[in-house]
């Protein structure tokens, strides 16, 4: 029975953590010690127990204080704890009255059984379908909550109330920070050239480094018409959607794709980098603005952005607001390819990111050879 009774305390223990009742899981895990030590009162063996007793008691009389701020089954649990380890105390000094120990064990076994069973029910089926009983006492911080606001506008991504709000930012001039499958990046509308100025003024990037652009997927490029080699379209099929970047010729076309007055802030003079990213949030944005100036998230030269919170930290207050879309896929930018002599000398590779540059050039000699 004594063991019978620890691996009960024990399981509803266990419970109570996963359910994250920490002060809950902490009580029945010391009652179960607490069981599992009469095991040598069973055995006939008392040596140490007093002191383990003792030992018991100075524990016990923390979680009372803990439990008076929990919940009132825990508090009775714990105070009849203390009491019973009394009787503990005096049965091995052999002065303990029989009615009190009935009486003690009495009240004990019917607190632990509602105890341990409230707490199993509460804990499987995730709600309180036994009462627990209001605590004593609560403690109230009297610090107010002095969290300063964001400097931005910080909507969720998985609200469609917080992507129209950033694609109305975006559609009025603003710079944004957004998610990308790769990593946090800053958006700018391809209809404002002025908001794409701004990008290089917040990151304090050199104007002689192109910005590039997202598009939400290759029928819009298609729709453009721009004059693309039949191989180059198979290999951007291969890599569009995902984090493969593509630097193709610049031309009149781009108007036609959606870069109306950003024609001359995007790209080079003579190509322009596009990308199709594998992200459904992102890609729905696209479709509510229209092609965006994309460039990563982060004060020039430092690494990248990997959470929205580094966005708002490192240039909240430079931006009219942050998507908020947790942790990125990845923790860095896209790998980008010169396709602009594709059929004549194949591709390069212009920077290596989270695809592996054997993986492109295995998929330009695939679509090659077809």
């Amino acid at each position: 029975l004594i063991l019978i009774g620890g691996f009960v305390q024990l399981l509803a223990g266990f419970l109570a953590f996963r359910k994250y009742d920490h002060l809950g899981g902490a009580a029945f895990l010391t009652f179960s010690a607490l069981w599992s030590h009469l095991v040598n009162i069973g055995a006939g063996n008392s040596d140490g127990f007093t002191a383990g007793s003792i030992a018991f008691l100075v524990l016990n009389a923390f979680l009372i204080i803990l439990a008076s701020s929990f919940n009132a089954v825990l508090l009775c649990m714990t105070l009849a704890m203390e009491l019973l380890t009394i009787c503990f105390l005096l049965f091995t000094l052999e002065n303990l009255p029989l009615p009190f120990e009935i009486v003690m064990l009495s009240i004990f076994s019917i607190i632990c059984f509602y105890g341990a069973t409230a707490s199993l029910a509460n804990s499987m089926f995730g709600k309180d379908l036994m009462m627990m009983g209001p605590p004593l006492f609560t403690v109230e911080s009297s610090e107010k909550d002095t969290k300063d606001p964001p400097p931005c506008v910080c909507p969720r991504s998985h609200c469609t109330s917080g992507l129209r709000t950033i694609a109305d930012l975006l559609n009025t001039g603003a710079v944004c920070g957004v998610p990308t499958d790769t990593v946090y990046a800053l958006a700018a509308s391809c209809k404002h050239p002025q908001a794409i100025e701004k990008v290089y003024r917040i990151k304090d990037r050199p104007q002689e480094k192109p910005i590039c652009i997202f598009i939400s997927n290759l029928d819009q490029l298609r729709a453009a018409a721009p004059p693309i080699s039949p191989l180059l379209w198979e290999f951007m099929e291969n890599v569009y959607p995902g984090g493969i970047g593509c630097i193709i010729k610049k031309g009149e076309w781009l108007k036609k794709l959606g870069v109306g007055a950003g024609y001359s802030r995007v790209g080079t003079q003579d190509s322009i980098m596009i990308r199709v990213p594998d992200l459904t949030v992102l890609v729905h944005l696209i479709d509510m603005t229209g092609p965006l100036a994309i460039t990563s998230a982060n004060p020039s030269g430092e690494v990248d952005s990997t959470h929205h919170d580094m966005v708002i930290s490192r240039l909240g207050h430079k931006l009219e607001g942050v998507l908020c879309d947790g942790e990125s896929d990845e923790v860095v930018a896209s790998t980008v390819v010169n396709c602009t002599k594709i059929d004549e000398s194949g591709i390069t590779i212009v920077r290596e990111g989270c695809i592996p540059a054997g993986k492109v050039m295995q998929i330009f000699e695939s679509v090659k050879n077809r």
